[in-house]
C-alpha cells in the first residue's frame, strides 16, 4: 500500500459516497490488466484485442471488453480497432521498463486479503489464511519484497539523512527486505558498514538486491527470526523500517529490548513507520493500514507516538525524539540511556 491524498475538507456528498463505493472496479481492472501481463505483452505495438488475447491464452470478446474499459481510464488508446499502451502505461506497467511498478503484483495479493475485512471485523482477527513468509509461497515472497524494494528506493537516502550518523559505524538493519536501507546507510558515509537481518526464506532475495546494488562489500547478511533469535552486538544504530505494524505490543516490547542489548553504549535504536495520531482517525493512510494489519496479519496494528514512546522507555531508551518524513512515514529515535547516560 502507498499513502493516499489527504480527504478533502468538504463533506462528501451521496455521489462521492457512491463513487468511493465503487473505486474498486478501477482497481480491478487494472490489477487484472497487470495479472495478466497485459500491458507488456501489449508492449510497443499496436495490436487488436484478438491479438492480445490469443497471446495471452484470454477469451477473445473478454480480453476486448477489458481493453476498452482501460483506454477509459486512460491506460491503453484504441485507433481503428487496433489498441497501443498510452506513454504512463508504456512507462509505469511495461516490465523491463526502469520505472516498472514492480509492487503492483503486492496489490493483487492484496486484493485477496482485504475481501476478507468484513469477517476479520466480525471475529477481530485476519481469516485470510497463512500469515507467516514460510508458509506464503514464493511468489507472494518475491512479489512482496518487489514492493517494498520499489518504496524504499524512493525514500531511504532522504530518510537515513534525516538521521545524526555522527560516530556510527555499525548499522544493523532488522527486517531488511531487499537491503535497500542497509545500502542507503553504507552509501550515506565512508566507513559504514551494515548488517542485513530478515528470515532465512528472504536472505537469498536480500543477497541479489545487494549484489544489483553493488554494496555486498559492505553489506552483511544474517538469516533469522527476530523474535527467537538474538540479533547480535556491537551495533550503533539498530534500524527497524515497517516492522512494528506487523506486531502485536508484546512482540515490540521483546523486539525493542532485543534491540537495546545489540547497541553499544549511547547507541540507538530507530524505528520508522506509519504512527497514527492518538485519537487513531489521522493521518486517513495510518487508519486504513491499522486494516491492512487486521485482514493479514495474527496481531499487527498501526501505534501511536506514545506507545512505541513507552515500549522504548522500558526497553531503557532515553532522549526520545520524532522525525517527520516527506513519506507519510514518521521516525521515533532512542538512544541507550543504561549505560553511562
Amino acid at each position: 500500500m502507498v499513502p493516499l491524498r489527504p480527504p478533502t475538507a468538504e463533506p462528501l456528498s451521496p455521489q462521492g459516497i457512491l463513487e468511493t463505493a465503487a473505486a474498486f472496479q478501477r482497481s480491478r481492472v487494472l490489477l487484472t490488466a497487470h495479472e495478466l501481463d497485459l500491458f507488456t505483452t501489449l508492449g510497443e505495438g499496436n495490436r487488436t484485442s484478438s491479438e492480445v488475447a490469443a497471446a495471452l491464452g484470454t477469451d477473445e470478446r473478454a480480453t476486448d471488453r477489458l481493453m476498452n474499459a482501460l483506454c477509459g481510464m486512460g491506460l491503453l488508446a484504441k485507433k481503428e480497432g487496433r489498441f497501443s499502451n498510452t506513454p504512463p502505461a508504456s512507462r509505469f506497467l511495461v516490465k523491463g521498463q526502469p520505472d516498472f511498478l514492480a509492487g503492483l503484483m503486492h496489490l493483487v495479493h492484496l486484493w485477496e486479503t482485504w475481501s476478507t475485512l468484513t469477517e476479520a471485523v466480525r471475529r477481530g482477527r485476519s481469516v485470510a489464511g497463512p500469515a507467516n513468509v514460510d508458509e506464503r509461497g514464493e511468489e507472494w515472497l518475491r512479489a512482496f519484497l518487489a514492493a517494498m524494494h520499489w518504496r524504499a528506493l524512493q525514500h531511504a537516502p532522504a530518510v537515513v539523512g534525516l538521521l545524526d550518523l555522527t560516530g556510527v559505524s555499525r548499522v544493523l538493519d532488522v527486517g531488511a527486505g531487499s537491503g535497500a536501507y542497509a545500502a542507503a546507510f553504507v552509501r550515506a558515509r565512508e566507513g559504514i558498514r551494515a548488517v542485513a537481518f530478515d528470515l532465512p526464506k528472504v536472505i537469498p532475495l536480500t543477497e541479489g538486491y545487494l549484489r544489483q546494488a553493488g554494496v555486498s562489500d559492505r553489506v552483511h547478511t544474517v538469516a533469522g527470526d527476530y523474535t527467537t533469535d538474538p540479533l547480535g552486538q556491537g551495533f550503533d544504530l539498530v534500524f527497524l523500517s515497517a516492522i512494528i505494524h506487523s506486531n502485536s505490543p508484546s512482540v515490540n516490547r521483546a523486539l525493542l529490548r532485543k534491540a537495546v542489548e545489540a547497541l553499544v553504549p549511547r547507541g540507538q535504536v530507530v524505528v520508522q513507520d506509519f504512527i497514527v495520531d492518538e485519537d487513531r482517525t489521522t493521518p486517513p493512510f495510518a487508519a486504513l493500514f491499522a486494516l491492512n494489519m487486521l485482514v493479514g496479519t495474527p496481531a499487527g496494528d498501526t501505534y501511536t507516538a506514545s506507545e512505541v514512546g513507552r515500549w522504548m522507555e522500558e526497553a531503557g531508551l532515553r532522549h526520545i525524539e520524532r522525525k517527520e518524513t516527506p513519506f507519510g512515514t514518521s521516525l521515533i529515535i532512542g538512544r541507550d540511556g543504561g549505560r553511562g547516560d
